[in-house]
């Protein structure tokens, strides 16, 4: 498809075109999904398509398609330039697109158990085995489901400047649940593994292990009481945080959502104008870095074929920087840092999370809990709720354990962390060294609605912030 494609723009430029991409992609996802031992669902797809942007007279227009022959490209290209120029005639500030380096180059992920090397036979098996974990842990668990899924995704990115980008990835994660019912309580809880790669990047984290692990804390859960209702120190764990950082590091930390441009699903940045201005304590140091191998946020180039690189958002508390298109970037005068992906070639990109994270420090678990009197340790994290601007917050947590005098005490459930983003950021006082990057399979952005595959992430932290028992039991 290269010649192709290269013509394809080539016809862009001939129609008046400043610039224009195309994204030729193939994809073919599996998936299932298994509750109490029988396969309730099952999915199976393959796509091909393209998508292609044009920027004429200050304006952007975007046509996709799903015939790949040469005429229906051009006529695609024809319908996206006509776009561009109707949609010129309502802009206030033409879109300028920031430089950057134009390469020539091919990414292929190196998978070693590929879909047709792990047949659907025993990937119901293992979900069954992981099933029957599930359930013979206790007789509270009611309910157990497993689902695995693998997306492979050939693209090739092309544009009028001469980028001439092929990607080649394939994806794989599992989802385990467990709910547990006694009497009148019941708690439902959930795991998710899984990166780029191969169906080893399942199979390398036990997961018979992690069900067992999952139901049998499932079914301590309904006899654990709710946490009081109280402002505290709380010690956040590696999962926990990763929700945090997503919702109120990583959405706000999108240019798009800073310049207001992309609202949709609470979709601006508490933190608009202040870049230089201190937003935490010295230790809050976080970034986005999509060239983590084998994370689920895993890619090289972007889809404006922009080299991915680390984008250091936080530094020692301070906020220095933001995720970037390159339309973005001119605005900020700034250079583009790889920040632009769309769901498929069906829609235009959106800047996205790559892997986001809250730096690591230098503490050890135990040295955080050793000087906490009275606290609490919140682990895994379910259910956020977010103010438009994610400046206020409540997240609530798989379960937790009460701190007292220095030791972890009684099992929580229900418990939920409420906040103010710069006041909790700023009463961080120990950041961890065991940094954990945690996958994220289906992250909503956008109107039409794009999900997207990221990883979020960090060490345990610690700070102060409002403890509230959920049921008041």
């Amino acid at each position: 498809m290269e010649d192709l494609a290269k013509a394809v723009m080539e016809n862009a430029l001939k129609l008046g075109a400043k610039y224009a991409d195309i994204r030729i992609e193939q994809s073919r996802g599996e998936g299932f999904l298994l509750e109490n031992g029988n396969v309730e669902q099952v999915s199976s797809d393959s796509t091909v398509g393209a998508g292609i942007r044009v920027l004429a007279k200050g304006a952007w227009g975007f046509y996709a398609t799903t015939s790949l022959d040469r005429k229906s490209l051009l006529d695609a290209t024809k319908r996206a330039y006509n776009m561009a120029v109707s949609s010129s005639q309502r802009v206030k500030e033409p879109c300028k697109l920031a430089p950057m380096k134009v390469v020539q180059d091919r990414d292929v992920i190196k998978v070693k158990k590929k879909m047709d090397d792990f047949p659907m036979e025993d990937r119901v098996q293992l979900a069954k085995d992981c099933d029957s974990a599930m359930r013979n842990v206790s007789k509270r668990i009611h309910r157990a489901a497993v689902s695995i899924s693998g997306d492979t995704k050939k693209k090739l990115f092309c544009s009028t400047e001469g980028a001439l980008i092929a990607h080649d990835m394939m994806k794989c994660y599992l989802s385990l649940r467990a709910v547990a019912h006694e009497a009148e309580i019941t708690e439902d809880q959930y795991q998710l593994e899984g990166g780029t790669g191969g169906f080893e990047a399942i199979e390398k984290k036990n997961p018979i292990k992690l069900s067992q692990e999952l139901a049998r804390k499932t079914a301590e859960l309904v006899k654990a009481p709710t946490a009081p209702t109280e402002e505290m120190t709380v010690i956040m764990d590696q999962d926990y945080v990763a929700l945090l950082t997503h919702e109120i590091i990583g959405h706000p930390s999108e240019a798009d959502r800073v310049l207001g441009k992309e609202a949709a699903w609470a979709g601006v940045a508490w933190w608009k104008g202040m870049i230089g201005q201190r937003v935490g304590s010295d230790l809050f140091n976080a970034s986005d870095d999509p060239r983590i191998e084998g994370s689920l946020g895993y890619y090289k180039y972007d889809d404006e074929g922009v080299l991915a690189q680390e984008k250091v958002l936080i530094k020692d508390g301070v906020l220095v920087g933001h995720m970037h298109s390159r339309e973005t970037a001119a605005i900020f005068g700034v250079e583009p840092n790889g920040g632009m992906r769309a769901t498929s070639s069906q829609f235009v990109p959106l800047i996205r999370m790559g892997n986001t994270f809250i730096k690591p420090g230098d503490w050890t678990f135990e040295e955080m809990i050793e000087d906490v009197k009275h606290g609490i340790y919140a682990v895994g994290e379910k259910v956020p709720s977010i103010d438009n601007r994610r400046y206020n917050w409540q997240i609530s947590s798989m379960w937790a354990y009460m701190i007292e005098k220095g030791e972890l005490t009684t099992l929580l459930r229900d418990v939920t962390i409420a906040g103010t983003a710069p006041v909790f950021f700023k009463s961080i006082d120990a950041v961890g060294k065991d940094f954990i990057l945690r996958p994220i399979s289906s992250c909503a952005k956008g109107d039409p609605l794009q999900l997207m595959y990221m990883g979020n992430g960090g060490p345990h932290i610690r700070g102060r912030a409002q403890v509230i028992g959920t049921r008041g039991k």
